[in-house]
């Protein structure tokens, strides 16, 4: 199967049994301050999965775009991406274990899915805890299923009773939370154990990882496949260490389901990883054909850096929320993961510029499921030659500099920081450098004089790991201040003006928007002035669900070229005559603009060429 017709298998899989299937979220979120990019296909759902009603309905399905950085550094092996898609069912209370198994285990094996021998499947579950209790319902349900197939699918200690072939043995094995729990680490809100499904690639045990193998094991015998997340309780309490915090049963019980794609398909194809999937294939053999004949060899971790890497970047900036390459935020990322594509291509003597090349083929790879790499293809293009260009300058200046320091010693972190400040020389690259030539870095010094000059984002100097959204007060007001603000800037600078990037906090909403140039004076009153004035009238805010058809005819605002499902949800603040704002959202939001008490806007400035930001508070929040 190609990823193509895999993931439409999902969805085709999923319709039968009654789910809408959704569109992708966008891969930069909106209101979400815990990560820069979506991670996980849950991340867009949260207000449904705490009780808010969606449109499409209580069962939904989707395949989404993700972006995880967490392992970057590790892109190269047989298994890290730093791009890729998640396919993913939902039950917002509706069905629950025995349903989300069940259909698990059918879409697997069945001759009319996948087909999956059910010999070679092994699961796991939650083995119980103080908090909560071993989940024995899934294994009941999973011994049901087995045993439908002729299988007698016996508990296994983990440990010591090791997977065998055939249809008898050991094959579902408990394990803690870290294995077999989804939920907030640190922080309130809804949780549970989920059950994990492992193909066996049958390869010989390495005992490295221990005297006997089992699912979760470092051997690489098991891979991963499918995970069903059951969202049965909530942690409430302080979530400081020690402070009583407690799990209590959810009134809405949810499921949240994620098949990584590439990695079924590398299971699908019978390929050892992911990066010899088809698709992947085509993007290697593309960078394949660039480097100059003769010796040295090409090296596989350069191939797959430059093809995880180039394939992350072309989806970010050709998203409908699209990042240029930048120092900040998510354009720090964008700009981290190309410099160090460049930086393998001319390791492996590449010629010249190249990147735009090969995302011409990655744009062909994946331009029908994903309509906006085709839309936005001269944007991408045109990043990406600009960026490579700017960095050949950056990496001639900067390694000049580096070789004089580092002549006859290892450079400091001061110094690698001053790489940085003024030469534009990445901090990956100077340790990389370094450690080339057996050295380390003093990484904790960089990133104190990082602190201190303040060159960096918050957001692009760690804030990786994911989370739920924060739906607190302070950002609900801060949520529907965002939507002032896009009218208000509409109004002031022209209807060019489009969002690019949303990010709120406890403390402060960003608003990154389409504009040329600077606002002047009279500019940034008349936005902060119209923000308040709706403020000050104390307008009402609802929402109503239609058709997209409906909701551009109504005038709403929103990002209509992507692929929206059959309803959507469009919020309106101000009285039915005469609405200030209408725009696609789906929440939070305050019920009167006057519960946001006022508006201030803390700071205005460019962050890529025609995208501007600004910082904004609301009376309440903290500065």
């Amino acid at each position: 199967m190609t990823l193509n017709q895999l993931r439409q298998s999902f969805l085709d899989f999923f319709r039968e049994k009654g789910h809408a299937i959704i569109p992708s979220a966008s891969l930069v979120p909106e209101n979400d301050p815990t990560v820069l990019f979506t991670t996980a296909g849950m991340h867009p759902l949260v207000p449904y999965l705490i009780g808010e009603k969606h449109p499409m309905g209580t069962r939904l399905a989707n395949a989404q775009k993700c972006l995880r950085t967490d392992d970057i550094d590790e892109v190269g092996d047989n298994r890290h991406l730093t791009f890729f898609e998640m396919l993913g069912n939902w039950s917002l209370g509706d069905y629950f274990k025995p349903e989300a198994i069940g259909w698990s285990f059918e879409f697997l094996t069945s001759p009319r899915w996948l087909g999956l021998d059910p010999e070679r499947l092994f699961v796991t579950v939650f083995a119980g805890d103080a908090d909560a209790p071993k989940d024995d319902e899934s294994v009941g349900i999973w011994q049901s299923q087995f045993e439908v197939a002729g299988i007698a699918a016996e508990e296994g200690a983990v440990g010591t009773d090791a997977p065998a072939d055939g249809p008898n043995g050991p094959r579902i094995y408990a394990y803690p939370k870290k294995q077999n729990w989804w939920g907030p680490a640190g922080q309130t809100g809804p949780c549970g154990p989920d059950t994990e499904m492992f193909f066996d690639t049958r390869t010989p045990h390495d005992p490295v990882s221990g005297p006997a193998c089992h699912p979760n094991c470092d051997c690489g015998r098991f891979v991963e496949i499918w995970n069903d997340v059951f969202m049965e309780y909530e942690k409430v309490g302080s979530p400081s260490i020690g402070s009583g915090t407690k799990f209590v049963p959810l009134k809405q019980k949810n499921v949240d389901t994620g098949m990584g794609l590439e990695r079924m398909a590398a299971v699908m194809q019978g390929v050892p990883t992911v990066f010899d999937i088809q698709e992947m294939k085509v993007i290697a053999d593309a960078i394949q054909r660039l480097i100059p004949p003769g010796p040295p060899a090409a090296s596989t971790a350069s191939l797959r850096i430059i093809a995880d890497h180039l394939r992350a970047a072309v989806f970010v900036i050709g998203d409908p929320r699209g990042v240029a390459p930048s120092n900040v935020g998510q354009g720090y990322i964008v700009r981290r993961l190309l410099r160090r594509a460049i930086r393998e291509g001319r390791r492996l003597g590449i010629p010249g510029t190249f990147i735009a090349d090969v995302a011409a083929v990655i744009i062909g790879q994946y331009g029908e499921a994903y309509r906006e790499l085709e839309t936005n293809r001269g944007r991408i293009i045109e990043e990406l030659e600009r960026e490579e260009e700017k960095f050949g300058k950056t990496l001639e200046r900067g390694l000049k500099e580096f070789e004089k320091m580092s002549r006859d010693r290892t450079i400091s972190g001061a110094e690698a920081f001053d790489l940085f400040q003024t030469y534009g020389f990445p901090l990956e690259l100077t340790q990389e450098l370094i450690g080339e030539r057996g050295g380390n870095l003093d990484v904790a010094a960089f990133r104190e004089e990082f602190r201190k000059h303040q060159e960096l984002s918050r957001g692009a100097a760690g804030v990786f790991k994911g989370g739920l959204a924060d739906h607190s007060a302070e950002t609900t007001r801060l949520h529907t201040a965002t939507h002032l603000l896009h009218r208000a800037l509409k109004n002031v600078l022209g209807d060019h003006v489009e969002q690019k990037g949303s990010n709120i906090t406890a403390e402060r909403l960003r608003f990154d928007f389409s504009h040329p140039s600077k606002l002047t004076p009279e500019e940034f009153a008349k936005v902060e002035g119209m923000v308040n004035d709706a403020i000050r009238q104390d307008l009402p805010v609802r929402f109503e669900e239609m058709t997209v058809e409906e909701a551009k005819e109504r005038g709403a605002i929103g990002l209509f070229e992507e692929k929206y499902g059959e309803k959507i949800k469009v919020y309106f603040i101000g009285d039915e005559k005469n609405d200030f704002s209408k725009e696609i959202c789906g929440g939070p939001h305050v019920v009167h603009t006057g519960e946001l008490g006022s508006f201030t806007i803390l700071k205005e400035e460019a962050v890529a060429a025609g995208v501007r930001r600004i910082k904004a508070t609301v009376s309440g929040t903290r500065d």
